[in-house]
Parts: C-alpha cells; sequence; structure tokens
C-alpha cells in the first residue's frame, strides 16, 4: 500500500490509495460532480463489515458536495481519479458522529472504507434553459416525425389509387376481350 495521506489536516480522514488509477484518469470535477463507487464499509474497534456493494456487485451513485454522503466520502472522493482504490480511514466527525446510524454504526464509531471510484458523470440537467431547449428538441421531432407519417399515408393512397386504376383497366381488358365464344358454357 501507498503512504497515508491525511485529507483535513487533523487525521480526520486518512486515504490510503490500494491501486492507483491510469495517468490519464480523470476525478471528479465541477461539471462531472456525480461519482459512481463501490465499497464496502467496516467498523475500526471491530473489523465487523456494515454496508457493501460488492455482496450484490452493484454501484453507489452521488453527487459529491450535495450533502448526500458523510463528509469523510465528500472530501476523499474529490481526490480520487477514475480506476483508484483507496482505504479511507474517518473518526467519528467526519462520518456518523456521537449519534452513529443505529443499528449498523454504533455512537461515535471510527469507519474504515475501501471504496472504487468507478465513473464520474455529469448531473442530469434540471435547469430551465436546458428543459426549454429539450422540449424545443422533442417538439421538432414530433414535427418531423408528423410529416414522415402524412407523406407516407400520402405515398399508401397513390399505390392504393395505382392499384385500384390497374385493376379497373385489367377488368375493361377482360369485358371487352369476352363475346361469343364456342364452348360448353354457350347459351342456346
Amino acid at each position: 500500500m501507498s503512504e497515508e495521506i491525511d485529507l483535513t489536516g487533523d487525521g480526520g480522514v486518512i486515504k490510503t490509495i490500494a491501486r492507483h488509477a491510469k495517468t490519464d484518469a480523470v476525478g471528479p470535477t465541477t461539471d462531472n460532480p456525480v461519482v459512481d463507487v463501490k465499497y464496502e464499509g467496516v467498523l475500526a474497534e471491530t473489523g465487523e463489515v456494515f454496508d457493501t456493494t460488492h455482496e450484490d456487485n452493484t454501484i453507489f451513485s452521488f453527487e459529491i458536495g450535495s450533502g448526500s454522503v458523510i463528509k469523510s466520502w465528500d472530501i476523499a472522493l474529490r481526490t480520487m481519479k477514475v480506476g483508484e482504490i483507496a482505504k479511507l480511514k474517518c473518526k467519528p466527525e467526519y462520518g456518523y458522529g456521537a449519534a452513529g446510524s443505529p443499528p449498523e454504526i454504533p455512537p461515535n464509531a471510527t469507519l474504515i472504507f475501501e471504496v472504487e471510484l468507478v465513473a464520474c458523470r455529469p448531473r442530469k440537467s434540471s435547469n430551465l434553459g436546458s428543459s426549454t431547449e429539450e422540449r424545443a428538441r422533442l417538439e421538432e421531432l414530433k414535427k418531423q416525425r408528423e410529416m414522415a407519417a402524412a407523406t407516407k399515408e400520402e405515398e399508401k393512397k397513390k399505390r392504393e389509387e395505382a392499384k385500384a386504376a390497374a385493376a379497373a383497366r385489367i377488368q375493361a381488358k377482360l369485358g371487352s376481350k369476352k363475346g361469343p365464344g364456342k364452348g360448353k358454357g354457350k347459351a342456346k
């Protein structure tokens, strides 16, 4: 393992890189604040696993800085790159604090996580400009589909008219060829 890195300056979040990312790997940014991670969390005191994505091979996603995860994750994930695996030792004040998260995490628990940063991506846009643009784009697509459907319907109508005209010509030819003929069905 690599050296321990004190991310908070007070020993509250210690990061140790277990696997380095490739040199050209990217990390979370303001343009790509949503991260996908795999992780396992254990209680430092007992070594007991309290949460993991490894058992069901799932991905956990969250937006950095949104307050949806414990402080230590917001701090540590900002320093990681895609493909990196890090061990994070988190003091209670950067985890679940004096309250804990019963029944899995007792009060004032120091937590250890092994976290792999799988991906970084942009948040789904919710601003008015983008939704207006998206609505306009969808309206344009709808118009194009309607025009294509109308053209298709018109072509279908022309084909049916041509078919009917051809059938009428064939019928007319057959009618003109009928005349007095020889044979068993001849009227008396």
